[in-house]
């Protein structure tokens, strides 16, 4: 195994570094999370009271529910959820207070973005990154995500905006403490990010499962029709396009592939391009990835246990978008298969261009392509992955299990 192949082999018991250690031991939870602390909190830190209409308290209830009832999370995990929660009604109470300040923010169409949809560790957030060269396109880095309302007027060099400086600490920190993260999936401060994260701002999206085991929410999200959440979220796109320009977005999002409808009925005129990828590598990946993040949040890791629930969650994420992929006509729809991305990228990139209407002109190639090379892939190692050993997952059960997205699409199978 080479210097730059990185083997994760303590999944399931842990070596803690000193800084781990640390991290976890100093954390302060509250004894127990309610939305009235949330929201108490956010008010304290802006002056602001007024967060709109009020109906998403009972998921932000219910959101602190399912983490008080996984008690499988640590002090770290459960004051870094609260913590967060606390950011997302900040983040509520200045949407709605700029938005009330300047309502023609509303009046702003977000016209034919382009939407990225595929299964996690499918390439998306590779191809996302790609077209937001494009500078005739606009995208939301991860600092803007976390933090889409400046204080007061942002400085022109947007590599000091404060929110640019706290989030490369925050991620800065993070990754220090899970250096292998890198590797998996880097937290740049600058990389385009999902804008789930805007209906975060409405206490929804599945991202809690990626950080808890949220069973009671997971429950309620996927037997409720999301599309009120898909338009809060455009509502801020809406106030980031009034901010800054150019009105054209590329965004992108694996939660989408099983929200094709919500999604259409909030943008559509979007161009949809969707990644496919052989499951049981997106599993082993995702699941690798998590249960590797576990060791800081999680009294114990359980590898199988991680295994059992995100096979299941993959799944449902598939079924559905099966279910509902003919929703998105030929004509405004796309699907991009990973391993032909991979040998071609930019056969790939003519496709969705072809598709979306927007020519690709020398300025916007030599973007993309001064992109690509400053981030070759793998350029913070590879890590090596060991599905059946790491999880005690049957690897030819779990094939046969999904079946049925490889009858619907021509993946290609990939060697474990």
């Amino acid at each position: 195994m080479t210097a730059s192949h990185i083997r994760i082999d303590d999944l399931a018991r842990p070596r803690l570094s000193p800084l781990l250690e640390e991290m976890i031991a100093s954390a302060v939870p509250p004894e127990r999370l309610t939305a009235q602390a949330v929201l108490d909190a956010a008010s304290a830190a802006t002056g602001l009271t007024d967060f709109g209409d009020r109906e998403f308290v009972a998921r932000l209830d219910l959101w602190c529910t399912s983490v008080d009832a996984d008690t499988g999370l640590n002090q770290w995990g459960r004051a870094s959820l609260f913590n967060d929660f606390i950011r997302l009604a900040i983040n509520r109470l200045k949407v709605e207070d700029m938005i009330r300040r300047h309502p023609e923010i509303l009046d702003i169409e977000i016209e034919r973005p382009i939407i990225i949809a595929g299964l996690p560790r499918s390439g998306t957030t590779h191809l996302v990154n790609i077209l937001s060269a494009d500078p005739r396109l606009n995208s939301m880095p991860l600092w803007e995500s976390m933090q889409p309302v400046p204080e007061g007027t942002p400085p022109a060099d947007r590599s000091q905006d404060p929110r640019f400086l706290q989030t490369r600490q925050f991620w800065g920190a993070f990754e220090e403490a899970l250096p292998h993260m890198r590797a998996m999936h880097e937290m740049a401060p600058d990389h385009t990010h999902e804008e789930i994260e805007l209906q975060k701002i409405d206490f929804a999206s599945y991202e809690l499962e990626w950080l808890s085991r949220p069973h009671a929410w997971r429950e309620y999200y996927l037997t409720h029709d999301q599309t009120p959440h898909y338009a809060y979220g455009k509502k801020v796109l809406q106030l980031l396009t009034w901010l800054r320009g150019p009105r054209r977005w590329v965004l992108k999002s694996p939660q989408h592939m099983e929200q094709l409808g919500p999604l259409k009925a909030v943008f559509p005129d979007a161009t949809l391009v969707i990644t496919h990828r052989d499951p049981l590598a997106v599993i082993q990946s995702a699941v690798t990835m998590i249960a590797y993040g576990d060791r800081l949040r999680r009294r114990d890791t359980d590898p199988p246990a991680t295994a059992r629930y995100w096979i299941d969650r993959i799944e449902t994420l598939l079924r559905r978008c099966v279910r509902d992929r003919a929703l998105w006509p030929a004509d405004r729809s796309l699907d991009v298969y990973f391993d032909r991305y991979m040998a071609d990228q930019d056969a790939t990139l003519d496709r969705i261009a072809a598709l979306a209407g927007l020519e690709r002109t020398p300025e916007a190639r030599a973007a993309i392509d001064a992109y690509v090379a400053s981030h070759p892939r793998a350029m913070h190692g590879k890590v090596v992955y060991d599905l059946a050993g790491d999880f005690d997952v049957d690897i030819a059960a779990l094939r046969e299990r999904f079946a049925f997205y490889f009858d619907a699409f021509p993946v290609a199978e990939e060697k474990l």
